[in-house]
């Protein structure tokens, strides 16, 4: 399908080393992003959207999402919140462990079958038109080198460390060490003990750990101390990700620090949900505007922490607006009856965006306004339409 979004005000291109693009259209091909800049003459398309002066951003990438099988939550017991995620704008959710499976088993064959299943699951079935990663291995002491080379060959390329039966935290520095030499994404629960049978992990447990990435660092939903970031950012290179679900005075103490530092490449965004914390479809959009309104971060560069910073973490073709990335975008628009006139103003001013539309591996989910979403002031419309399909988001 090629799929041409024209008539754009302004191209935010998620990667905070150049976040905006020049240009006023973006043309879409087999699931890729073909072109950015000015209309070409005579880009004939299957379907053509006016955006209508609104801002196109890169599909959100939730982080942090605690999936299970399907698009199903055991912990709030609801189905469909994944597709619902996708009326929020979040194109992709990567898995942070399917710690809320009913029966999660303990025993290592256990551990490894549930992380298999999950993964290769997801790749079946794309709720919303979301791409779901799932998958996140359960590190804990009874799994030997064996159990992670099978896991990996099976696929799985994520691990969690913090959920499993430790006595201490730096138990989980071999573990990590081992998962980090097969190429697998490392992670680690970080602030407070969470569930039963999770341990507080300090500052001092992620320096001697080195995970990829250090989960809700503002809370998961308790925080670590003060200290323990400026002691993360000074002596080691894992990435701090801040969470809807957490502290909120912390997180945007947090994006203070690193923007101060010069180090907004270190930040990525998640919403640890479905938690205790429950379900929320705009829990990245609301996280990125506490950011821009409390912390005064650009609001290009808390986009591109919720997007492009996240692809490079997870190594994702998705989270850009450039030419050959996955054609995951979102048009977003001031909401309706707010006070300022286009989008990245009303995140400075605290107000969540209007989402107008939805595109995910290049087909458009949805045009004209988001189910979840204030309307947004100027609601982008289908200009011409090949394809037997309504996109007005009621099928």
């Amino acid at each position: 399908m090629r799929v041409v979004l024209r008539n754009l005000g302004r191209i935010v291109t998620g990667d905070v080393t150049r976040p905006s693009a020049d240009g006023d259209t973006v043309v879409c091909d087999d699931g890729r992003i073909e072109y950015v800049g000015d209309a070409p003459p005579g880009s004939e398309a299957d379907v053509v959207i006016d955006a209508r002066g609104g801002t196109v951003v890169p599909g959100l990438i939730d982080s942090h999402v605690h999936v299970a099988f399907g698009d199903y939550t055991p912990r709030q017991q609801t189905v469909g919140y994944l597709a619902s995620y996708v009326h929020g704008g979040v194109t992709t959710s990567i898995s942070a462990s399917e710690v809320h499976v009913p029966g999660r088993p303990v025993d290592p064959d256990g551990i490894v079958a549930l992380a298999i299943a999950a993964h290769k699951s997801y790749e079946r079935i794309r709720p919303g038109g979301m791409r779901v990663h799932g998958g996140s291995l359960i590190l804990d002491p009874s799994l030997s080198d064996e159990h992670l080379r099978r896991a990996r060959e099976a696929g799985v390329w994520l691990v969690k460390a913090g959920f499993g039966a430790v006595a201490s935290p730096r138990d989980y520095v071999p573990l990590v060490a081992a998962a980090r030499d097969l190429h697998m994404v490392t992670t680690l629960h970080t602030g407070g003990a969470s569930i039963p049978g999770s341990l507080p992990v300090t500052g001092d447990d992620v320096l001697a750990i080195r995970p990829d990435v250090a989960f809700h660092c503002n809370g998961g939903p308790t925080a670590m101390s003060d200290g323990d970031y400026a002691k993360v950012l000074d002596e080691g290179t894992t990435r701090l990700q801040i969470c809807t679900a957490g502290n909120l005075r912390t997180a945007l103490h947090v994006a203070r620090e690193v923007t101060r530092r010069d180090e907004v490449h270190r930040v990525v965004l998640g919403t640890d949900t479905p938690t205790g914390s429950g379900i929320m479809p705009l829990g990245m959009w609301y996280t990125i505007s506490h950011l821009c309104s409390l912390a005064g971060v650009d609001p290009m560069i808390a986009i591109g922490w919720a997007t492009g910073n996240n692809a490079h973490a997870y190594g994702l073709s998705t989270g850009t607006i450039t030419v050959g990335a996955a054609a995951d975008l979102v048009v977003i628009d001031a909401p309706l009856g707010g006070s300022t006139n286009d989008a990245l103003a009303g995140l400075v001013n605290g107000d969540v965006p209007g989402i107008g539309a939805v595109v995910t591996d290049g087909v458009p989910r949805f045009v004209g306004r988001s189910r979840n979403s204030p309307p947004p002031t100027r609601a982008p419309v289908v200009d011409a339409n090949r394809i037997l399909q309504n996109f007005d988001g009621s099928s």
